[in-house]
């Protein structure tokens, strides 16, 4: 009999659409909404000049809405599609399918959604994967229920292999497994054969415990994209100074270093918390969004923005770099890759 291969593949293999979960007034984007729908318009705008993208709505008033936003700002509706499910909030990223190809089909794997180590309520999110499978979202692809607290933000793969992933996180999701463990249970999973663990890397006002998505991403090519900081004033720089050796010393499955290609850092980005002091929210360039034929790139209304456009450039040649305003998302301690997920070509 023979072996059917499963492949978790790269974001920037071919996609048949973005899978996103509107804003609306239940969630906790409600006190600046407004903001955060001009951030989902311009990225519904971007999205759609090179492929489909799925929309979660909670109900049909919220549908009704999304549908007028997205009209008035001349959107091409042809590839958009609605879906009505329940969700708590639009973290997709974390509490989406992480998506394999298993032979010709795929199988999508629903980890346990703990709201990142249950600092939020998670109930209706931990259950998304299983209700648009239900409706038939994803065709007869198989679900695979995982009892394992993961967010797809907290993994990063390069298509042949190769996981990278930070032990701050997946040791406060589970403090009681060892490295040794940990890395047996992510390699067969999501069947990697190596599983490369970054010790250090963390930005102020994010909340996932250091996912991998907000630090250090693979690009094709033995590449590694990362945030840097080269501010010696500012408080992050000793550990992304420490990270940034960490990810030269890495060695790809030949044995080589890999291409490195180091973001720029954004001057700090300041919100009121509600104790009425200033908090720092976590403006990362490596929260990007790879589509068909473009990266999707966060921007922040900084002197940094289109220097980071220039590197993701040279890390993803032929590629159109696309900026997305993602300021408001900041504010509720995630950005562009965090609120999105990608389904890969067929699949839907």
């Amino acid at each position: 009999m023979t072996e059917i291969s499963v492949r978790f593949p790269a974001e920037w293999e071919p996609q048949s659409a973005i899978l996103i979960a509107w804003p609306h007034a239940g969630t906790d984007w409600a006190d600046r909404l407004g903001d955060v729908e001009d951030t989902y318009i311009a990225l519904v705008q971007a999205i759609t000049r090179f492929q489909p993208v799925m929309i979660c709505v909670a109900d049909d008033d919220v549908e009704t809405y999304a549908d007028i936003r997205l009209r008035s700002n001349r959107v091409d509706m042809a590839r958009v599609r609605f879906v009505t499910v329940a969700y708590d909030d639009t973290w997709l990223r974390d509490s989406g399918p992480v998506s394999l190809r298993e032979g010709d089909g795929f199988r999508l794997l629903d980890f346990r959604f703990t709201a990142w180590g249950g600092k939020f309520e998670a109930g209706r999110d931990d259950l998304l994967v299983e209700t648009l499978a239900a409706q038939g979202v994803f065709g007869d692809t198989p679900r695979q229920r995982i009892d394992f607290a993961l967010e797809g933000g907290g993994i990063e793969t390069d298509g042949h292999g190769t996981l990278l992933t930070t032990w701050r996180c997946l040791h406060e999701r589970h403090p009681d497994a060892g490295r040794e463990e940990l890395t047996a249970q992510l390699s067969a999973w999501l069947h990697q054969d190596r599983v490369l663990w970054l010790d250090h890397g963390a930005l102020e006002g994010d909340d996932t415990d250091a996912h991998i998505d907000t630090l250090a991403r693979f690009a094709p090519g033995d590449a590694i994209v990362f945030q840097a900081c080269d501010d010696q004033a500012d408080s992050h720089y000793a550990d992304l100074k420490a990270m940034a050796d960490e990810i030269a010393a890495l060695r790809t499955r030949n044995g080589k270093p890999y291409r490195l290609f180091p973001l720029p850092w954004a001057q700090p980005v300041l919100d009121i918390g509600e104790d009425g002091q200033p908090r720092r929210l976590a403006a990362s360039y490596a929260n990007f969004l790879i589509v068909n034929g473009a990266v999707l790139m966060p921007a922040y209304g900084d002197a940094a923005d289109n220097a980071a456009a220039a590197v993701l450039a040279q890390a993803f040649p032929g590629r159109e770099i696309v900026q997305v305003p993602c300021r408001p998302l900041i504010w509720q301690n995630g950005s562009l890759h965090c609120i999105t997920m990608q389904l890969p070509e067929g699949l839907v």
